[in-house]
């Protein structure tokens, strides 16, 4: 049986990083079955591509995973599926939090013929064998003979064969315009390929923020893979990137990648022994990088940047919604120590909240201005359903609209806050975006780290430039011209400090001879050695 399995693009910007449910589910399929993959943000067909890829490939069954910002466009390209001959079943936080939905409850119109709620690793292989006998239930849950919701143990963990995978969909460079790719030549970054790909090494996050899915799907009882699973699967990519002559980075998708860290510092010294490294980002919160021990080892393992939901500056809006474990008086001195190592950080900031008044985005770009440098991102508090957030605006009455996902509009409000109204919440986020990624910005960060290592500063400045398009849209070709134009002046520094830097490593400077008196073998490297002035002889 042919198996396609869908992931909707996200309807903001491309997204090059494979998502990981399509991989496990993958290595989870029984053997006899082919497999297609298709992530719709690095591969985007049209309604009428994607029936026709249906039906050429005689698909059966598509599995279509998705979150609630995704969900309209699930739906649509599910009908698109099922109307090319092939059973659909949907799986994902936002079909576990809304299961009616998907299946046409309430009267809406029914866009699957079954439904996985919670994690399908348990689940999936019986609604693989079930499509095949033509006996697809509705509904499928991971449950035990009592009902009981059965978690997944992650310590037998599947086997993703990454060396054999098709990846060119996701090759970021490949995606590149000819004229981008001759940029990032000359920049000193030559490569022939660059993935960014996930892994996890455990689920679960115990924090339970008010607005945050994660809890209500993985559940608070953390699980965590072995050291050694993780190890070798990082030892297979990095051979990967070796053969291929291209780049490979690893983003740990798990919610809170240090939740426990004996376990977190464990691994990542079995990183470092196995001479596993390769450079990773990871979400991390912030009140768990206070530990130097731990930020030793993020940036010895290859640790490069991290991902923290700081949200806001007051540490009234966080008590708001259950997340006063952060402290906005210990970001700068956390940010400052990671960057120190070579780590920089990508900061989350929502807008909205009960607790913001016209200026916070000012505020907030001021303190920012006060830490290094890194990529900040703003986005506007959202109550997603079966949230402790959505169920009390609900009850208050301030939601826009119950159903705001159905009619989704990108960074846009979906309830009413206290103190700050709708369009003034949209425009402080707008201006946010606006001057954190403006030229003299991405400038005056490139400047801020002008003696760390040139790589450190060319990663910035395109990362900058690809954060960018997570507000202002980039798609087009016209878009990144005007984008390249608007910051020639960075560019073309950078083209220079490259030129510099390739001359050096091309004609390393001769190192000066020394002249040494006295013993060779110093004391200290003696009594390491067990060597003794007796036993040293003179050749």
């Amino acid at each position: 049986m042919n198996i396609l399995l869908y992931n909707p693009d996200n309807g903001v910007t491309r997204n090059f990083m494979p998502h990981l449910w399509m991989f496990l589910l993958q290595s989870l399929t029984p053997p006899e079955h082919k497999v297609f993959l298709i992530d719709g943000n690095a591969q985007p067909l049209t309604p009428n591509e994607l029936a026709l890829f249906v039906k050429e490939n005689d698909i059966r069954l598509a599995g279509i995973g998705f979150m609630t910002r995704m969900a309209v466009r699930a739906y649509n390209m599910a009908d698109v599926i099922r109307g090319a001959g092939a059973k659909v079943v949907m799986g994902g936080p936002h079909v576990t939090e809304v299961p009616g939905e998907p299946l046409g409850g309430d009267g809406n119109p029914r866009h699957a013929d079954a439904i996985a709620l919670g994690e399908a690793d348990e689940t999936w292989p019986q609604i693989v064998e079930d499509t095949a006998k033509d006996q697809l239930k509705e509904i499928y849950t991971p449950t035990n003979a009592e009902g009981k919701e059965i978690k997944p143990s992650l310590v037998e963990y599947p086997n993703i064969p990454w060396e054999q995978l098709d990846l060119e969909q996701f090759n970021l460079i490949g995606h590149l315009p000819r004229w981008a790719r001759y940029w990032v030549d000359r920049a000193g970054i030559g490569m022939k390929s660059f993935h960014l790909i996930p892994i996890e090494s455990g689920r679960g996050c115990p924090y339970g923020c008010d607005f945050c899915t994660v809890t209500g799907f993985f559940g608070d009882s953390i699980r965590f893979r072995t050291n050694e699973s993780v190890v070798n699967e990082m030892l297979r990519l990095k051979a990967r990137s070796s053969r291929d002559g291209g780049h490979i980075a690893i983003f740990f998708v798990d919610d809170n990648f240090a939740i426990n860290m004996k376990r977190t510092k464990s691994l990542l010294k079995a990183i470092i022994a196995a001479d596993a490294i390769l450079p990773w980002v990871a979400q991390i919160s912030i009140n768990l990088l206070r530990d130097q021990e731990l930020l030793d080892l993020i940036a010895a393992s290859g640790g490069r940047w991290i991902f923290q939901g700081l949200e806001s500056i007051d540490a009234a809006n966080l008590e708001d919604v259950n997340k006063g474990f952060n402290k906005p008086s210990e970001y700068a001195a956390v940010l400052s120590q990671l960057a120190e190592r070579g780590v920089y950080a990508i900061t989350s900031f929502i807008f909205g909240m009960d607790g913001d008044t016209p200026g916070v985005a000012g505020r907030t770009l001021e303190a920012i201005a006060s830490w290094p440098p890194g990529l900040p991102v703003f986005g506007l508090l959202t109550p997603y359903p079966a949230t402790p957030l959505y169920d009390r605006l609900n009850k208050e009455g301030r939601l826009i609209a119950p159903e705001h996902w159905l009619d989704i509009r990108p960074f846009r409000m979906a309830f009413t806050p206290r103190n700050i109204n709708v369009e003034e919440a949209e425009a402080e986020m707008k201006a946010a975006w606006s001057r954190s990624y403006d030229p003299q910005a991405i400038a005056t960060a490139l400047q801020r780290i002008a003696h760390r290592p040139f790589k450190e500063r060319a990663v910035m400045l395109f990362a900058r430039l690809a954060f960018r398009g997570i507000y202002f849209p980039q798609m087009r070709r016209r878009d990144w011209v005007r984008l390249l134009v608007a910051n020639r002046k960075n560019l073309l520094r950078l083209l220079a400090e490259a030129r510099v830097e390739y001359r050096r490593q091309q004609n390393p400077a001769p190192r000066p001879s020394i002249l040494i008196s006295g013993p060779i073998v110093s004391s200290e490297v003696e009594k390491a050695s067990g060597l003794s002035k007796k036993k040293t002889t003179s050749s």
